[in-house]
């Protein structure tokens, strides 16, 4: 199986500790930027990291991925037994997705030696084809990242203190948490743990700033960042049987921060806008590119919390009891992404971020 993607990439980060995790045998291969034709025919985006197996089948979107292959591959399972455990394991993971890229993309981004490091390495892994001189490639990636995943996503001079308020408020929830677990929600990784090596490896673990202040701020969390990564089979994974008060933080951040982005990005969707403003915890965000991705998201944590028992519903309720959460349970649904509805992922046509579709 070979997978590709690049070495300093968010979700290529999450993939390879899970495939190292589950004994999954893979080589690892700089995403084909080259040969954008082949990637848009078989996955139907420009995007990392991919999956080519040796069945001929290209896989694509880290989530989808991981979840598939825990039904080819049972042992070492990442999904707690207990439903409502197993649905806050998915929250989790869907807040280090599409929240914690934010302030991952801003230091990587806007801090000159981290911005620097980031392009002169991408330089080399996706942009060898490409005949110009080193420095305005390093300058085209730059520029590209820059408008794209920080001023697009609505990191600005107004913002920027609040996105960086976010990382801390990150490292302080998984610190209460580890210090009692050496994972979050058990004596093994699960979802949740995935989910969040994806900004903390690749980003917040490895480009300088981010880097130097986990190592001083949250030692901890730089602790579980090389555990994961070397985790190794303990038996039986023994997950939580319910959600224990030191998990109490970072649910309420998790609602306040990315229940509201995805509240404010499906409301902006259905009425077919390229761009939307929100108030994230007194923090006034404008010029947010809509996702119809967030969307499918929130069609997903929507559809898992239904699933859910009745009994199960309300035990969530009672773990989220914000405002922010009752778009898990409304009756309706913002907007639609029609993403999906055949359930083909992680096999077939990917997704473009942007609603307007930006790669």
């Amino acid at each position: 199986m070979k997978v590709y993607g690049s070495r300093i990439s968010y979700y290529t980060g999450k993939l390879e500790a899970y495939l190292r995790y589950k004994g999954i045998a893979y080589t690892s291969h700089p995403t084909p930027y080259g040969d954008a034709k082949l990637l848009k025919e078989k996955v139907g985006a420009v995007q990392m990291p991919l999956v080519e197996r040796e069945d001929g089948r290209w896989m694509s979107d880290s989530t989808p991925m991981l979840l598939h292959f825990e039904t080819e591959y049972p042992d070492r399972p990442i999904l707690p037994t207990d439903p409502v455990v197993s649905f806050v394991a998915h929250l989790i993971e869907d807040y280090a997705d599409e929240w914690l890229w934010r302030p991952a993309m801003h230091y990587r981004w806007h801090y000159r030696y981290d911005r620097l490091l980031a392009s002169n390495i991408l330089v080399d892994e996706v942009m060898r084809h490409l005949k110009l001189p080193r420095w305005l490639k390093r300058q085209m990636i730059q520029n590209r990242q820059i408008k794209h995943f920080v001023r697009r996503d609505g990191v600005t001079d107004s913002s920027r203190e609040h996105v960086e308020q976010g990382y801390f408020h990150a490292l302080d929830n998984m610190t209460a948490m580890l210090k009692n677990r050496p994972f979050l929600l058990g004596n093994a990784p699960s979802l949740a743990d995935f989910g969040l090596m994806g900004p903390m490896f690749r980003h917040f673990g490895e480009d300088p700033t981010p880097q130097e202040l986990m190592r001083l701020h949250a030692p901890a969390v730089y602790e579980w960042v090389a555990r994961m990564w070397h985790a190794q089979d303990q038996g039986s994974p023994k997950f939580l049987a319910e959600i224990p008060e030191d998990a109490r933080p970072m649910l309420q951040e998790i609602c306040e921060t990315h229940l509201e982005q995805l509240t404010a990005n499906a409301h902006a969707f259905a009425m077919e806008q390229d761009l939307f403003g929100m108030t994230v915890q007194g923090c006034n965000y404008q010029n947010i590119t809509t996702s119809r991705y967030r969307v499918w998201c929130l069609e997903e944590l929507r559809r898992r919390f239904a699933a859910l028992s009745t009994t199960d519903q309300a035990t969530v309720r009672t773990l989220l009891p914000y405002d922010q959460a009752a778009i898990l349970w409304l009756d309706d649904m913002p907007a639609h992404s029609q993403f999906n509805s055949d359930n083909h992922l992680p096999f077939g046509k990917a997704i473009n971020v942007f609603r307007d579709g930006t790669p």
